[in-house]
């Protein structure tokens, strides 16, 4: 059981929280695997060059994070009061949500199991 008084421990618990702009998506419709392949091509890029390089690629998953990346940016200029130049992707991740389970028939009476998978994807920006 944790020491101090209720508020003392929430106190301490918000001066460790990470003040980064960031913007997350929950649930959205793409397997984690697809995901972490776009975001594996903007990891550590500024802003400006990841909006690039998610405008032209062919993935789906690319226009769901383009969108979370102006989320970001937005984030960023009106909370923190930060320039848009200034910034770059210090950490995108997904982490694996629900799975909707289908089933479809097969032959000879069998049911085969589809599983359409959601991930969480979160985006971290900090200025340079």
């Amino acid at each position: 059981m944790a020491k101090g008084h209720r508020s003392q421990i929430k106190r301490e618990r918000n001066e460790k929280k990470d003040t980064r702009p960031s913007a997350k998506l929950s649930y959205a419709r793409v397997s984690v695997q697809k995901a972490c392949f776009v975001l594996d091509a903007i990891r550590g890029k500024g802003v400006q060059q990841a909006l690039g390089i998610l405008r032209y690629n062919p993935r789906y998953a690319s226009r769901l994070i383009e969108k979370l990346l102006k989320s970001a940016i937005a984030n960023a200029e009106n909370n923190n009061d930060l320039n848009a130049e200034n910034l770059y992707i210090a950490e995108c991740f997904a982490g694996s949500g629900p799975i909707m389970k289908r089933i479809k028939p097969r032959a000879q009476g069998r049911a085969y199991r589809i599983e359409k998978r959601m991930s969480h994807i979160t985006v971290v920006l900090d200025e340079r």
